[in-house]
């Protein structure tokens, strides 16, 4: 009575208990302290607690952990606060004697959050300037999130994400939902005072560097400042400090790298920002079950009115691509104290710089699928590819137009040019003999500059390759399997490319005329086509490749050389011509010459720039056997045994036999004179 009528008289009054559980379990069972024992303090609160209910104008607020059991984090950190076994029975019996006329309160929402931090940390909104400047960023970054709601979660294009950023002002509500709804779950972070203390180092440090953006987004929270890495780190476990260091944020780290080498990043710091977010939406849940924060909740926490998005994207790729302790799965992104199998590759790709020949072997077998067409290569317009011979023996002494793919050790450089000193080899011998047919061969040389990247790419691809191989043994999860899987693809693919932009010199002999010397004519390639294709391509449009001859020309290359064995020439022989002698057209195949001659000889006007043929010479009579003129040979590989004949000359056999046949035919006999 008496402690009612204390809070009666004195009301309204409000009294205020913490710490009751914690207090109750030091004392003992065994003695009487001056404060009374374990059971007298739960009489206490009996007493006290009946007394505020029959008071008038009294409230009792009394706070105690929350009564959760299970196992998750909170029931975790309300056993740590309880204190033990001791801990949990006094929680129980002041439960009890409460549970009976309380009314519960549960702790503050993230909504009220806002109100807690605003509050705290903020001088409050005064006058209509300052209430028109956040209707005007909130109005803004609605605008935003509507216009290009693909890009961003679902939620923000509603009417409601306005007001919750008109509330939050001038803090952006994803960091709130960041903090509330993952970094809570942590065993130490306490809801209000942890984000109280962690917001308060932040505003402190954007404040001392003179930030002047619209809201503080998760990418603007500052982790390479002590204060503000130290309130992220003291909840979670060992080795978060390295992460940060080398992935996140740091003068040294992987983000500021990457925007310091792509300009368009750099200039609004993406990767950096992008990285902040994900740190903040996914460290305290990198060991949880559905871990990570999806690319639209990265976008939402990166992107403000007037940014593109899609530079944030591109910044996100880079970024995974190269982090090593950024794990990726599908649309999802964390990191982890554990390195990425990232790492592993780049570890892998260094050792490789030690196997050479084990690089050089994959590169030389992707090349030689490239030029196979029967394994979905191509040749072009050549006959045949040579790829990597060891010596001029490798390549044979043939009359087809042939490309010779150099080795990796004969490179092409202005300073000191391997690749030509091997080509020169091999057009001048075939092991101990000396060549022939010089006219068929073009050479194809890797740049010694582009090489290193072709390298590079190599070791990368086979170090993926070998993770997957080994992916049992290395106890890969699924989303490192796959990551494994895509980083594989995507080096591949890189190899591919760089392949023909490293080879790309055409090393062409050329010979302006049969007096002088033979000199090398070095083409830079372009392109994207298989290797042999993309070389005729060039050595076509340059006229260092035939594959069509008219007739007319080599009549003319029969007259200036000339060509003519006295005055006709085998049509063998000229092939053999074709393919020997380097001032002459380098032509693709005897094909090519021999539509060109069938050509000439079926034209009406071979007296005037073309030739006759005939089958044999008869040098004992002078005469050619079998001769034809301005109609259709059929001249093939298979029979080409026959001759060319200068027009001149056959026209002089045709009027000499026609002279003696009509002599023959006035004078009543059959035609005579010499028969060839």
């Amino acid at each position: 009575d008496g402690r009612r009528g204390l809070m009666t008289e004195h009301g309204p009054a409000l009294i205020r208990t913490d710490e009751g559980a914690p207090y109750a379990r030091k004392l003992h069972d065994d003695k009487a302290p001056p404060a009374g024992d374990f059971d007298t303090h739960f009489t206490f609160a009996q007493a006290l607690t009946e007394s505020a209910k029959l008071a008038e104008n009294c409230l009792l607020v009394i706070s105690l952990p929350a009564s959760d059991t299970g196992s998750s984090p909170h029931a975790q950190a309300d056993d740590i606060e309880v204190g033990g076994q001791r801990g949990r029975e006094a929680l129980q019996r002041l439960q009890n004697v409460i549970g009976r006329v309380e009314s519960s309160w549960r702790p503050a929402s993230a909504e009220e959050g806002f109100e807690i931090v605003r509050r705290r940390l903020f001088q409050p909104l005064v006058g209509a300037e300052k209430f028109t400047d956040r209707d005007t960023v909130a109005r803004g970054f609605a605008e935003l999130y509507r216009t290009q709601h693909q890009e961003f979660p679902p939620e923000c294009r509603e009417s409601d994400y306005e007001r919750r950023i008109k509330d939050a002002y001038p803090i952006h509500p994803e960091v709130f939902d960041r903090l509330y709804n993952d970094w809570s779950t942590l065993v130490k972070f306490q809801r209000t005072r942890g984000v109280l203390r962690l917001m308060a180092a932040v505003i402190h440090s954007l404040w001392e560097k003179g930030d002047r953006n619209p809201l503080i987004l998760p990418c603007n929270i500052p982790i390479d400042d002590p204060r503000v890495q130290f309130e992220l780190t003291r909840y979670l476990s060992e080795g978060w400090v390295p992460v940060i260091e080398r992935d996140v944020d740091g003068p040294n780290a992987l983000p500021l790298r990457i925007d310091g080498e792509v300009p368009n990043l750099g200039r609004s710091h993406a990767t950096r920002r992008v990285a902040r977010t994900i740190y903040l939406g996914s460290a305290p849940t990198s060991e949880a079950a559905h871990r990570g924060i999806e690319d639209r909740r990265i976008k939402l926490g990166c992107v403000m009115p007037g940014e593109s998005p899609a530079i944030f994207g591109d910044a996100l790729r880079r970024l995974s691509a190269a982090a090593t302790y950024l794990h990726p799965d599908g649309n999802r992104y964390w990191y982890s104290t554990q390195p990425t199998v990232t790492k592993m590759a780049e570890d892998r790709a260094e050792q490789l710089k030690r196997e050479p020949d084990k690089v050089a072997q994959e590169i030389e077998r992707r090349i030689r699928l490239d030029v196979d067409d029967r394994r979905g290569g191509s040749k072009g317009d050549f006959s045949r590819i040579h790829p990597f011979p060891q010596t001029g023996h490798d390549v044979p002494d043939d009359t087809d137009a042939r490309l010779v793919v150099l080795g990796l050790d004969h490179r092409y450089s202005r300073e000191n040019n391997a690749a030509e000193q091997a080509a020169r080899a091999i057009l001048e011998s075939r092991g101990s003999a000396p060549r022939s047919y010089r006219n068929t061969l073009v050479f194809l040389a890797a740049d010694s500059v582009r090489l290193q990247d072709l390298d590079e790419a190599t070791r990368r691809y086979l170090a993926w390759d070998s993770i997957l191989a080994e992916k049992v043994q290395l106890e890969l999860d699924p989303s490192r399997v796959k990551q494994a899987e895509t980083q594989k693809g995507a080096s591949d693919s890189a190899v591919n490319a760089r392949i023909p932009e490293t080879y790309q010199w055409l090393l062409v002999p050329i010979q302006s005329t049969p007096q002088s010397s033979v000199e090398w004519q070095s083409i830079r390639l372009s392109g994207q086509d298989h290797l042999a294709a993309r070389a005729s391509k060039k050595l076509r449009n340059d006229e260092l490749l035939v594959t069509g001859l008219g007739h007319t020309v080599l009549r003319k290359y029969l007259d200036d050389v000339p060509l003519w064995r006295g005055d006709h020439v085998a049509i063998r022989q000229l092939g053999e011509d074709f393919a020997q002698y380097t001032y002459l057209p380098r032509i693709r195949d005897a094909e090519v010459l021999l539509e060109a001659i069938r050509s000439g000889l079926r034209t009406l006007l071979w007296t005037q720039d073309s030739f006759a043929y005939a089958e044999s010479f008869d040098e004992g009579s002078n005469r050619y056997r079998g001769l034809r003129c301005g109609e259709a040979v059929n001249v093939t590989r298979d029979n080409d045994s026959g001759l060319l004949v200068r027009a001149e000359w056959a026209q002089l056999q045709l009027e000499e036999d026609a002279a003696k046949a009509s002599t023959g035919t006035a004078s009543g006999g059959t035609p005579g004179g010499r028969q060839p």
